[in-house]
């Protein structure tokens, strides 16, 4: 090193800098990062491991937050993928997906065929937005020709993420393990209190109606439910039902956040006002007797 010129006059040979770290001596490196960076040559198998596979989920969040953060209020719709169109429950979701646009909604969905087309094409059809999360899947083809506005995504918890984030409610239409995994982790959150005014229909109550009897017969008989959880959905087979309990529940919502506003504004003006902090302190002492 010491016989090689340094394009640097004012740093003294065996003196290299990597970003913000220095190195000096036998540390000093051959290649610059760019030149490793543009270098296409060596092994690839670090593309499979877990740092890399780190930025690809960072990736996913990013892209999924980007595409959806102006989408506004939207519902997502869950069902079964096997559903065909002549289906009473295909029919059912493009209805449902019309008049939640017609109420001014998005429309999510998992983006596949079934249910999930049916949705799409009838929010696309009555000129709402469409939106449709993949899943990279073997025995799937990519998003159904109703999409408006999809992604495809590699894991299913960040596209999870994303029909939670999105959405101010569910709707649980005929479906096998994948419905009833997006419906168990809404349940989940909300019961857990991580997401607030959640809203979930379960559409078909001969589908749904053994489920609801089980959770209350067993689940809760059993103790590992309370009795307020049941209430967190709730079951029907009408699609103005549908839309109606979603909206009431937007509304209440609303006013339960323009009250919660109210208190703590008039908490804070009391407490900048000492007349109010006297008289609230008089009320208490007269309270306890003091």
């Amino acid at each position: 090193m010491a016989d090689e010129p340094s394009i640097h006059p004012d740093r003294p040979v065996g003196h290299q800098l990597r970003g913000p770290v220095v190195m000096r001596r036998k540390q000093v490196q051959q290649s610059t990062s760019e030149q490793r960076l543009l270098d296409s040559r060596g092994p690839s198998d670090w593309v499979h491991t877990d740092p890399w596979r780190v930025l690809r989920i960072q990736s996913e969040f990013i892209e999924g937050f980007g595409m959806l953060a102006e989408l506004g209020a939207a519902i997502s719709v869950f069902g079964s993928a096997r559903t065909k169109p002549d289906d009473p429950m295909y029919l059912a979701a493009e209805e449902l997906a019309r008049k939640l646009v017609s109420s001014g909604y998005a429309v999510i969905t998992g983006g596949g065929p079934g249910v999930m087309e049916a949705a799409n094409k009838g929010a696309s059809e009555a000129g709402g937005v469409s939106v449709g999360l993949g899943i990279e899947l073997p025995f799937e083809n990519g998003l159904n020709e109703w999409v408006d506005i999809g992604m495809n995504f590699r894991y299913f918890f960040t596209r999870k993420t994303m029909f939670v984030k999105y959405a101010q409610g569910f709707v649980v239409m005929p479906g096998g393990f994948g419905t009833l995994d997006e419906l168990f982790e809404a349940l989940t959150l909300a019961q857990t209190r991580k997401v607030t005014s959640f809203p979930v229909v379960l559409f078909g109550t001969s589908y749904w109606g053994g489920l609801a009897d089980w959770l209350r017969e067993t689940m809760l008989a059993d103790g590992k439910i309370s009795a307020a959880d049941l209430d967190m959905f709730t079951i029907t087979d009408s699609v103005d039902e549908a839309v109606s309990y979603i909206i009431k529940a937007a509304e209440l919502a609303d006013a339960a956040a323009e009250e919660a506003a109210s208190t703590a504004a008039q908490q804070v003006a009391e407490a900048e006002n000492p007349a109010a902090r006297e008289r609230r302190e008089e009320r208490r002492l007269g309270s306890d007797g003091s």
